[in-house]
C-alpha cells in the first residue's frame, strides 16, 4: 500500500527558510512523478511543484518560482522541497502527492500524506 509522510514544517518568520521532506513507501518511487501541493485555510488546493521519476525534469509554479526548489533522492525514497524567502502568503498545509505523469491538477483521490503545516509570520 502506497504511503507518503511529510515532515519539516513549522513556524518561521518572513524571509526565513524551511526544508520539507516526504518519505515514500509501498510503491516503486522512482517510476512516479512526485508533486508538492498546498492548501491554506478556506482556499482551494494549489499545485506548487513537480519532479519526474529520474529527477531530471522539474516544474515550479509562478507563485514560488525563484524561492522554492524541488528535489528527490530515489535511493532514500524521499522527496524534498527547499523553501527560501518565505512569505506570510506561503502559510498552508503542505502535501506531497504522486502522479503517473506531469499534471498541475490535484484529483481528490490522489495519494497524499497527512501533510505538514508551514506558518510564516510577518
Amino acid at each position: 500500500q502506497a504511503q507518503l509522510v511529510e515532515s519539516g514544517g513549522g513556524l518561521v518568520q518572513s524571509g526565513g527558510s524551511l526544508r520539507l521532506s516526504c518519505a515514500a513507501s509501498g510503491f516503486d518511487f522512482s517510476k512516479w512523478w512526485m508533486n508538492w501541493v498546498r492548501q491554506a485555510p478556506g482556499k482551494d488546493i494549489e499545485w506548487i511543484s513537480a519532479i519526474s521519476g529520474n529527477g531530471e525534469d522539474t516544474r515550479i509554479a509562478d507563485s514560488v518560482k525563484g524561492r522554492f526548489t524541488i528535489s528527490r533522492d530515489n535511493a532514500k525514497r524521499t522527496l524534498y522541497l527547499e523553501m527560501n524567502n518565505l512569505k506570510p502568503e506561503d502559510t498552508a498545509a503542505y502535501y506531497c502527492t504522486r502522479t503517473v505523469y506531469y499534471t498541475q491538477l490535484v484529483p481528490s483521490d490522489v495519494t497524499r500524506g497527512p501533510g505538514t503545516q508551514v506558518t510564516v509570520s510577518s
